[in-house]
């Protein structure tokens, strides 16, 4: 084999190991472009999925504190209404004591009054009552 021969055996080894390392490089290329861009996806997917939380535990944060506060004000609404209660029935036992005095007054001024005979008497015990029930 001659000189040229073998010159141009190794110029076309070198030519193929050169291509195949320059394919190999591409490919590898490709590969790396491809899978940036599936990274470049999913980042961009968990940025949306993020932001979506974020969104919703806002929202329920939100709905928490004005379950809270409907609570609270329930609570106060609560307490009003057992301060009133209690008040009415201070009120309610209140007017019964002055009735019962103001009954025991009738009667001392009934005994006291010598104008006011039995049968008076009787009439205003059934009035007084009639009054009651």
């Amino acid at each position: 084999m001659s000189t040229g021969a073998v010159i141009a055996i190794v110029i076309a080894a070198i030519l193929i190991v050169a291509v195949v390392v320059i394919l190999s490089r591409m490919a590898r290329n490709r590969r790396l472009d491809s899978r940036r861009e599936e990274a470049s996806g999913l980042r961009r997917e968990a940025r949306t999925h993020s932001l979506r939380a974020d969104r919703q535990s806002a929202s329920a944060d939100e709905q928490s504190a004005r379950a809270k506060q409907a609570q609270a004000e329930a609570e106060q609404k609560a307490a009003a209404a057992r301060r009133d209660a209690a008040a009415a029935e201070e009120r309610s036992m209140e007017a019964e004591r002055q009735r019962r005095f103001a009954q025991e007054h009738h009667e001392k001024a009934r005994d006291v009054d010598p104008d006011t005979d039995d049968d008076d008497r009787d009439r205003e015990d059934e009035s007084a009552t009639q009054r009651r029930g």
